[in-house]
C-alpha cells in the first residue's frame, strides 16, 4: 500500500503542483482522501483564492459580506421578535397592577431566563453539527441530529420543570417578598408549556440556520409577534384574565412558531435533510450529551454573567436608585445583542458550513467580515447612545436620581455595546467549530474568577457603587474577548477542517459534494 503512494507523495508531485496541474479535480480529490493515514487534511478546489492587495479583499470581502448578511439579516430580525413576545407581555402586564408586572418581570428574567440560557446552549451544539454536516453535503443526516437534540432538550425540560414548581420557594430563598413571591411562583407553573416550546424550538432553528433557511424564520416570528400582541391585549385587559391570559397568550405564542417551523420542515421544503422520524436518533446519543452540555456551560455562563450585575446592584446602599439604574441599561444592552445574536448565528453558519465542506480559507475570511461588520455596528450604535446621553434617560425614568445615574453610566454602556458586537461573533466562530468545551473553561476564568471579583471589589471594597461593579464585570468581557481572539489567531483552520471531516466521520459519514 506504501508502495503506490509513493509517486502521489514525493518531493516532485506535491500537493500544490498536482492542484495545479492535474487536469480531473474530482478524481485528485478521491484520490487525497486515500491518502489520509498520510495527509490528514486537503482543502478542496474552490476554497477562497489567495488575496494579493487591496482590490482582491475587496471583492471577497463583497461576496462575503453578501453571504454574510442574507443569513444574518433575518436572524436579526428573528432574535428581536422572538426577544420582544416576553417584552410585551411586560408592557401588558404594567397595564394591569404593580404585582402582575412584578411578577412577570422576576419569572421572565429570573426563571425562565435561567431555563432560557440552558436550553439555547444546549440547542447551539446543533449549529456545529447540523453546519458541518450541511458544508459537507451529508444533508440526510440532519433530521438526525434534530432529533435526538429533540431527545436531549425535552429530557433536560422535565428535569428544569422542577424550577418552575418549586419557583415559590426559590424566589423566597434569594430574598424577593412573600407577595412576589407567590405570585411569580404561580406564573412560573403556568409558564411551564413554554420550557417544553424550548425544548422543541432551538433545535429547529438550528436546523434551519444551518441550510441558511432564514427568511421562513423571520416570517413566522414576525406573524407570531403581531398575534401575541394582538391576543395579550385582548386577553390580559379586554377580557380581564390578567396573569392567566399572559401565560396563555405567551405559551401560546412560543407554541404557534414551534407548529409553524414543524410543518415547513415536514412539508418537503428542506429535501433530504428531513426523511422522517427515525430509530438512528437513540444511537450515539452521549457524544451528542457531551456537546450539548458544554455548550449550554458556554452560553449560560455568558447570559448569568450579565445578570449577575443587577443582583450586585440590589446590594448596594442606594438599591433602588441602582438597580432601576441598571435595569434601564440592561434592557438597552439587551436589544442591541439582539443584532449580535443575529449574527452569531449567521457566523457559527458560515463557520461550520465552510469547514464541513473543507474551506479552511473561506471559514476564515467570513470570521474577519463578519468581526468588522459587527464592530461598525456596536461603534455606530454606541455613537447613537453617546449623543443622546441627556435626553434617553428621560423615556425611561422620571425620577432624576435614577436618570442621573443612567447618564453616569452611558460610556461603560456605549463600551460594553461596542465589545458585546464584536464578543458574540467569536463565540459564535467556537460553536461553528465545536470548541464548545474550551470556550466554557475560558469563560469560568474570565467570568467568575476574575470579572466578578474585581467588580465586587471596586464596587464595595473601594466604595464605587454600581459603576465599580460595572468596571469589573466590562474587564472580564473585555478578558474573555481576548482570549477568544488569541484562540482564534493561533488556529490551524485546515486541521481545523479536517476535525470537522473526521467528526461528520465519526457521526454520519464521510463528506460528500454539495448538491
Amino acid at each position: 500500500m506504501a508502495d503506490s503512494r509513493e509517486p502521489l507523495l514525493s518531493p516532485k508531485h506535491d500537493q500544490n503542483y498536482i492542484v495545479q496541474h492535474h487536469e480531473d479535480q474530482d478524481q485528485l480529490h478521491s484520490l487525497l482522501i486515500s491518502t489520509t493515514n498520510t495527509i490528514s487534511f486537503v482543502p478542496d478546489a474552490d476554497d477562497i483564492p489567495p488575496i494579493n492587495g487591496i482590490r482582491d479583499f475587496l471583492r471577497e470581502f463583497y461576496i462575503e459580506f453578501k453571504k454574510l448578511w442574507y443569513l444574518a439579516g433575518p436572524a436579526i430580525f428573528t432574535c428581536i421578535c422572538q426577544y420582544s413576545l416576553g417584552a410585551v407581555t411586560q408592557i401588558f402586564s404594567g397595564q394591569v397592577g404593580t404585582l402582575a408586572l412584578a411578577a412577570v418581570s422576576v419569572e421572565n428574567s429570573v426563571i425562565s431566563g435561567f431555563s432560557f440560557g440552558a436550553m439555547l446552549g444546549m440547542g447551539s451544539a446543533l449549529e456545529t453539527l447540523c453546519g458541518q454536516a450541511f458544508g459537507a453535503g451529508k444533508i440526510d443526516m440532519l433530521g438526525i441530529y434534530l432529533q435526538r437534540s429533540w431527545i436531549i432538550l425535552c429530557t433536560t425540560a422535565s428535569l428544569l420543570s422542577l424550577i418552575y414548581i418549586f419557583a415559590a420557594q426559590i424566589l423566597k430563598l434569594i430574598g424577593q417578598t412573600e407577595a412576589i413571591s407567590k405570585a411569580a411562583g404561580i406564573f412560573s407553573i403556568w409558564m411551564i408549556p413554554q420550557l417544553f416550546a424550548y425544548a422543541v424550538n432551538f433545535p429547529m432553528g438550528k436546523f434551519l440556520q444551518a441550510q441558511s433557511k432564514v427568511m421562513v424564520m423571520a416570517l413566522i416570528a414576525a406573524a407570531a409577534l403581531v398575534l401575541h400582541t394582538v391576543f395579550s391585549w385582548l386577553l390580559m385587559l379586554k377580557l380581564g384574565w390578567s396573569l392567566v391570559g399572559a401565560a396563555v397568550v405567551l405559551n401560546a405564542s412560543w407554541w404557534f412558531i414551534d407548529l409553524a417551523q414543524f410543518l415547513y420542515i415536514i412539508s418537503g421544503s428542506c429535501g433530504r435533510a428531513w426523511n422522517g422520524f427515525s430509530w438512528k436518533a437513540f444511537q450515539s446519543l452521549w457524544g451528542f450529551v457531551r456537546l450539548s452540555l458544554a455548550s449550554a456551560v458556554m452560553i449560560c455562563l455568558e447570559i448569568w454573567y450579565l445578570y449577575a450585575l443587577i443582583l450586585f446592584a440590589g446590594y448596594l446602599k442606594n438599591a433602588e436608585v441602582s438597580v432601576d439604574a441598571m435595569s434601564i441599561c440592561m434592557n438597552i444592552l439587551g436589544w442591541t445583542m439582539m443584532v449580535a445574536m443575529g449574527m452569531n448565528a449567521a457566523i457559527s453558519v458560515r463557520i461550520s458550513n465552510e469547514l464541513g465542506a473543507g474551506h479552511p480559507r473561506t471559514a476564515k475570511f467570513s470570521l474577519v467580515v463578519a468581526v468588522i461588520c459587527s464592530f461598525i455596528i456596536g461603534v455606530s450604535l454606541a455613537l447613537i447612545l453617546i449623543l443622546t446621553t441627556n435626553q434617553y434617560p428621560s423615556l425611561f425614568s422620571s425620577d432624576s436620581q435614577v436618570r442621573d445615574l443612567v447618564i453616569d453610566l452611558t460610556p461603560l454602556l456605549a463600551l460594553c455595546i461596542v465589545t458585546n458586537n464584536v464578543q458574540p461573533v467569536l463565540s459564535g466562530v467556537a460553536i461553528g467549530a465545536g470548541w464548545q468545551a474550551i470556550v466554557a473553561y475560558v469563560n469560568i476564568g474570565c467570568y467568575y474568577v476574575f470579572g466578578i471579583p474585581m467588580g465586587l471589589i471596586l464596587g464595595y471594597k473601594l466604595d464605587m457603587g454600581v459603576i465599580g461593579i460595572w468596571y469589573g464585570m466590562l474587564s472580564g468581557i473585555a478578558v474573555q474577548t481576548l482570549a477568544l481572539f488569541l484562540m482564534i489567531y493561533r488556529t490551524n483552520w485546515n486541521k481545523e477542517a479536517s476535525i470537522a471531516e473526521d467528526r461528520i466521520k465519526r457521526w454520519g459519514g464521510h463528506r460528500l459534494p454539495r448538491e
